[in-house]
């Protein structure tokens, strides 16, 4: 077979096999390692399977990765996502609907201080679940409110997808972080809308919870300051040229660690739990890089991610135009593979071709993360679904499908927003050092 027919070959064998369940970092690592053999010989392939391996677990710059997930890991074990939550409960809980409101902002706290999509849904679900229970709220709108809301965890950083995103093409990963700030932000806004667009047509959707004065919302407010203080000492320590990356992240899961310990939440056994956690999820990560690299280094042999970039640059139709196709067949792909493993395994393929119509790389990154974000939530994948129906499994999951919908409706306004404006995402990284 040719390079190209052989790279095609193993595309399809590559979705095959995660079709069959097979780990994404193994399926990667086996396609690239066969293919390679193929077209390189089986000595070269060896050479690349054991230094593609070697390389990613020696990397400097990727051990922000485990730095960011222990930060995640100290912080929800140290008390912060309860206490968010009862902040936004506070506040918003006795407005029609503001339990559910109430998730969403404790989901875009959380988010700003652990970077993945299923730890903050299931973070928040364990929370806000029962007491949206208590007070008799739709279970389509209650599970459809923390699932989409948990997306907010891959969008505002930290990010580990835009961590791996940064690595696979080689941009500041600093960038890309304040890149999501403000998108981010837009987004809580929309889904906060969305409540109340649903609530307000439907009371019965969700009741208002208990009032509380004001004296008390004040008190509360004191629940968001470890939060805010993790975010601004890491995030903002990034964005004024006070730490590198990684550095960012061990300050972030130091300040959990210390918030934790100050709060006699973590006892001895507690931190080794949540250091397993984060190694674990560290580990996981690290080994999809890995698995993406040698896959990466079987596309580029095969020719076939230079072959389309040409093909593709060269068609008599607008860059947009080609952004939209490249827009739907991540759309698409979201429906049967994880938005990590959907991004390692495209971006080879489709990066050159956004290098080669002049797009921003910042702000393809942004839009790539809001495509990862509908994959997490649509059927018949949609982890943050499943992580849903396990922490209520008496709810039937066709209900956390249908309650998804409005928010997956305001993910896409907003991605349609940020391709024509493109200045949402790319403003502040102009400002950043790293």
């Amino acid at each position: 077979m040719s390079p190209e027919a052989t790279g095609v070959v193993g595309i399809v064998a590559l979705v095959l096999l995660f079709l069959m369940k097979m780990p994404i970092a193994f399926a990667m690592a086996f396609v690239g390692f066969v293919g390679f053999a193929y077209l390189g010989g089986i000595d070269s392939a060896l050479a690349l399977l054991s230094q593609d391996i070697l390389d990613t677990f020696t990397s400097y710059p990727l051990s922000v990765i485990p730095m960011f997930i222990l930060m995640g890991s100290f912080a929800y074990a140290s008390g912060i996502s309860n206490r968010l939550f009862a902040t936004t409960y506070t506040w918003v809980g006795s407005l029609r609907g503001g339990l559910t409101i109430a998730t969403v902002l404790a989901c875009a706290g959380f988010a700003a201080i652990c970077g993945s999509t299923a730890a903050t849904a299931a973070t928040m679900g364990k929370i806000a679940l029962p007491e949206m229970k208590k007070y008799n709220y739709d279970d389509t709108l209650a599970t459809g409110t923390v699932a989409a809301a948990g997306t907010l965890g891959i969008l505002i950083p930290p990010s580990t997808v835009l961590i791996v995103y940064g690595i696979l093409v080689e941009e500041s990963i600093g960038k890309l972080f304040v890149a999501g700030i403000v998108p981010g932000f837009i987004l809580s806004l929309m889904f906060v809308a969305t409540v109340a667009i649903l609530c307000s047509r439907n009371p019965a959707l969700g009741p208002p919870g208990e009032a509380t004065t004001w004296a008390a919302k004040v008190k509360a407010t004191a629940g968001i300051f470890e939060a805010v203080i993790l975010f601004f000492l890491a995030i903002g320590g990034l964005i004024l040229g006070w730490f590198s990356p990684t550095q960012a992240g061990a300050i972030g899961a130091g300040g959990a660690l210390l918030i934790g310990l100050i709060r006699r939440k973590l006892d001895w056994k507690t931190f080794v739990e949540s250091g397993k956690d984060g190694l674990l999820t560290g580990c996981m990560v690290l080994f999809i890089i890995a698995g993406a690299v040698v896959f990466g280094h079987f596309l580029a042999i095969s020719t076939i991610p230079f072959k389309l970039a040409d093909w593709v640059g060269n068609l008599p139709i607008h860059r947009m135009g080609v952004m939209g196709v490249i827009i739907l067949i991540y759309f698409v792909g979201g429906f049967f593979m994880d938005s990590m493993a959907l991004i390692v395994v495209t971006i080879p393929i489709f990066y050159p071709i956004v290098q080669k119509l002049g797009f921003d790389p910042i702000w393809f990154g942004v839009i790539v993360v809001l495509i990862g974000e509908m994959g997490v939530i649509t059927p018949p994948v949609g982890v943050n679904v499943f992580v849903i129906k396990a922490i209520a499994p008496e709810i039937p999951i066709q209900l956390i499908y249908k309650g998804i919908f409005p928010f997956l409706a305001a993910i896409i306004l907003l991605c349609i927003i940020v391709l024509f404006v493109p200045g949402i995402a790319t403003f502040l990284p102009s400002l950043v050092k790293y």
